[in-house]
């Protein structure tokens, strides 16, 4: 104990300048947006290279799975194209295609390097970033549900503010009333579940009924995000909560799209119009 208390005397300044030039450096970054960026930038990358590695072996394990997932995508693929064949070739039926909807929508696709599920704030790392045309704001989806929003980006790498995340709010609506709602996950213990908000008294609504998203936030029309489980949670006079499983099983997350809105820099700049002349 002694030899101890020699060795931190001795060495104290040493010490000192560490901690101090610590604080220096959390101060310089929490204060200053350029530093705070080019700090967030360059962890993605070294931490998002180290996670990386550390994945391959996780993926190569769940392989088994993955080819599992892939094989009912591409029956479910299968089938819509099949479902197109028929209604093109009825002549009682009419083929409409939707000029605003179609090629509106991009798809980069990614492996996750990192991901959290049990943390009271999950986040996911991406192996795309800047140089492959992810951006922040852009949404991550799986072809089974909604994974979160893309939230920085270095070259080569991405981090992903995951669904699981008490600030991730989506626009969704229900199948049969097809209600807007908000779907969030706030701060749930299970990651298997999440709150549909904002869903007026009088709505109808009953166990297993599928919940989609609304196409009024970063992600198309017509996603499944999950099914109501509970649809007696009150909250408030006017509205009440649904308690939705969701579709996507974030602790085998192997696999994510990132979705490019190709119009949403004219959607953008025409809202921005209306708040000027309001």
């Amino acid at each position: 104990m002694k030899n101890l208390w020699l060795f931190l005397v001795r060495y104290n300044a040493i010490f000192w300048f560490i901690l101090f030039f610590t604080i220096s450096i959390i101060l310089v970054v929490q204060h200053n947006n350029y530093q705070r960026a080019s700090f967030f930038n360059s962890s993605n990358v070294l931490v998002g290279s180290f996670y990386k590695q550390v994945n391959s072996w996780k993926s190569y394990l769940s392989l088994h799975e993955s080819n599992e997932d892939l094989a009912a995508e591409n029956v479910m693929l299968r089938q819509q194209i099949q479902n197109l064949l028929q209604a093109d070739t009825s002549a009682d039926s009419v083929h409409i295609v939707d000029s605003i909807e179609q090629g509106r929508y991009a798809f980069i696709v990614a492996n996750v390097a990192n991901n959290s599920v049990h943390q009271k704030s999950n986040y996911l790392t991406l192996d795309k970033g800047s140089a492959d045309g992810v951006e922040k704001g852009m949404g991550v989806i799986t072809s089974n549900g909604v994974v979160g929003i893309v939230l920085q980006t270095s070259a080569h790498f991405s981090s992903v503010q995951s669904l699981l995340h008490p600030d991730t709010k989506i626009s969704v609506t229900l199948d049969s009333s097809e209600v807007f709602g908000s779907l969030v996950w706030g701060n749930n213990i299970d990651p298997r579940f999440g709150m549909v908000r904002d869903i007026p008294n009088h709505v109808q609504v009953k166990k297993g009924e599928k919940v989609y998203t609304s196409g009024y936030s970063l992600f198309p029309a017509g996603i499944h995000v999950g099914n109501i489980a509970e649809t007696d949670i009150k909250s408030g006079e006017s509205f009440l909560d649904l308690k939705i499983k969701l579709s996507t099983n974030f602790s085998k997350l192997n696999h994510v799209y990132i979705v490019k809105d190709l119009q949403v820099d004219e959607k953008e700049t025409l809202e921005a119009m209306n708040q000027d002349n309001g």
